[in-house]
C-alpha cells in the first residue's frame, strides 16, 4: 500500500481505526486481524524496551524497534515520535529521515508542555527535509491542550483551533487531540480545521462510532490502551500462577502454531 493510500484512508467513508502496536509480534497480529494501518504507541514501545514513556527511549532503540515492526507488516505504519526526542528542529528532521528509511509513512509529533512555536519549527524542518529526500510523509500534529489541562471548555476549543491553524501553516497533515471526548467539541474543531483530518484517542465513554463520524472524526487511535490492557491481563495471570492457579492461562491463549505462522517467510525479510 502506498503513502497516498494511507492518506486516502483518512477520507472515509468510515473512521480510520488505528490499533497501536509496540513490537513486531503485536504489529503482525494486528495486521492479521484486518487493520488497514498500524500506529505505534510511544508508551508501549518504550516499556517494551525497558524505558518509561516521555522521551526517555534512546533513538537507536526507537529506530531498531520500528525497523522490526516494518519488516513483518505490509500495511502502512505510522510512528509516534513523541516531541521528536530533541529541541533542535534540524535534529528532529534528521531523526524523521532515519525513521522514514525503515519503511514508515507517517509520524505523530506532539507539542506536549512545550511552546506551539517550537512544534511549528519542528514541523517546518521535517517538511523541508522530507521534500529534499523526495519522500511523502503524513505528519500528524498532536496537541496536548486537554491532556496537560492547558485550558478547558470553550477556551480549550479555541486554543486547539489556534494551534491547529499554526501547525497546518507549518506543514502538518492531520490534527491529533488526545483527551477530546465531547461530540460537540469534536464538531466545532473539525469544522474549523476543514481539510485536516481530526484524530482522537480512545477513552472510556466515547460517543458511538456513528456519532464520532458525524462529528467530523476521521481517525481513532487506541493509544496505549491495548498495551495497558495486555499488561493488566498479564499481571492477573502471573499473580494467579504464583499463587498456584494455572487454568486461566489456557482459556484464551493464542494457538502456538497460529502465532508461529504469522511470521512464515519473514525470518530473513
Amino acid at each position: 500500500m502506498s503513502n497516498q493510500d494511507f492518506r486516502n484512508l483518512h477520507q472515509g467513508p468510515r473512521v480510520l481505526l488505528l490499533p497501536n502496536a509496540w513490537d513486531a509480534v503485536t504489529a503482525r497480529l494486528i495486521e492479521s486481524l484486518g487493520a488497514k494501518a498500524i500506529a505505534t504507541t510511544s508508551a508501549g514501545l518504550a516499556w517494551s524496551q525497558g524505558y518509561p514513556d516521555g522521551s526517555a527511549l534512546p533513538v537507536v532503540q526507537l529506530i531498531a524497534a520500528t525497523r522490526n515492526i516494518a519488516r513483518v507488516i505490509r500495511v502502512p505504519l505510522t510512528v509516534d515520535i513523541e516531541a521528536g526526542y530533541a529541541d533542535d528542529p534540524d535534529a528532529v528532521a534528521r531523526l524523521v529521515g532515519r525513521i522514514l528509511a525503515v519503511g514508515v509513512v507517517g509520524i505523530n509529533i506532539e507539542d506536549g508542555a512545550g511552546s506551539p512555536d517550537l512544534l511549528c519549527e519542528k514541523i517546518t524542518a521535517i517538511r523541508e527535509h522530507v521534500a529534499h529526500l523526495g519522500v511523502d510523509l503524513f505528519i500528524n500534529a498532536r496537541t496536548d491542550v486537554y491532556l496537560r489541562g492547558i485550558a478547558s471548555g470553550e477556551a480549550a476549543i479555541e486554543e486547539i483551533i489556534r494551534r491547529a491553524a499554526r501547525y497546518r501553516a507549518a506543514g502538518c497533515d492531520g490534527l491529533f487531540v488526545p483527551g477530546l471526548a465531547s461530540a460537540d467539541a469534536m464538531a466545532a474543531i473539525s469544522a474549523a480545521i476543514e481539510v485536516m483530518p481530526l484524530n482522537i484517542m480512545a477513552v472510556p465513554n466515547l460517543p458511538p462510532m456513528d456519532k464520532l463520524q458525524k462529528s467530523g472524526v476521521r481517525r481513532l487511535s487506541a493509544g496505549s490502551s491495548i498495551a495497558q490492557a495486555a499488561l493488566g491481563r498479564t499481571s492477573q495471570l502471573v499473580s494467579a500462577f504464583l499463587a498456584g492457579t494455572m487454568g486461566e492461562m489456557f482459556d484464551v491463549s493464542a494457538d502456538y502454531d497460529v502465532v508461529n505462522k504469522l511470521f512464515a517467510n519473514k525470518a530473513h525479510g
